[in-house]
């Protein structure tokens, strides 16, 4: 199964604490460990079908593997384990997240393990809420905002951040030392 997504016009952004911004559009929301989390709709490129990535050794733990989409190698990053959490237990509808981020040179490809895709929403900026400094177990530049919902807070993510292939070399090369 794969699903592609259509991506909105750009609309106007809310400037929120940390130099992160929320913007009202559309997010893909999705659950990982119990919470909701959402993504803006223009990172995220598809959705795909669980298979087992490729393990690459000496990798970081939150590398779960490498995947070969039409012939581009993408790896396959568990958020729960980026941050800081058990890995991601497979269920029949854990998939991946094809987001785009802004490497060194140029778009970058990254695969996001995720428990289950939900839903995408239309979330206007007087529902989005800055980050809090408290609560969440994440670090805080990795939120960019608190989306108000009927049933409760969905965590916007900062997909840039979260996802820093600067920040993620850091940690790889910290964890080839303690070993």
């Amino acid at each position: 199964m794969t699903t592609a997504i259509a991506h909105p016009s750009s609309t106007p952004a809310l400037q929120l604490a940390g130099n992160a911004q929320a913007t009202s559009g559309q997010y893909l929301t999705f659950t990982l460990q119990n919470e909701i989390y959402g993504l803006d709709i223009l990172r995220v490129r598809e959705i795909l079908e669980y298979t087992r990535p490729t393990t690459v050794p000496m990798m970081p733990a939150f590398v779960h593997g490498v995947i070969n989409l039409r012939g581009n190698v993408v790896p396959v990053i568990d958020l729960a384990q980026r941050f800081g959490r058990a890995p991601t237990a497979l269920q029949a509808r854990t998939c991946i997240v094809i987001v785009e981020i802004e490497g060194e040179d140029g778009p970058l490809a990254i695969g996001v393990l995720v428990d289950a895709v939900n839903a995408v929403l239309d979330m206007e900026a007087g529902q989005i809420e800055p980050a809090p400094s408290f609560g969440t177990g994440l670090r805080q530049e990795f939120i960019r905002g608190m989306a108000r919902t009927d049933a409760g807070f969905i965590i916007l993510l900062d997909v840039g951040r979260v996802l820093s292939v600067e920040d993620m070399a850091g940690l790889a090369s910290a964890s080839h030392m303690a070993a």
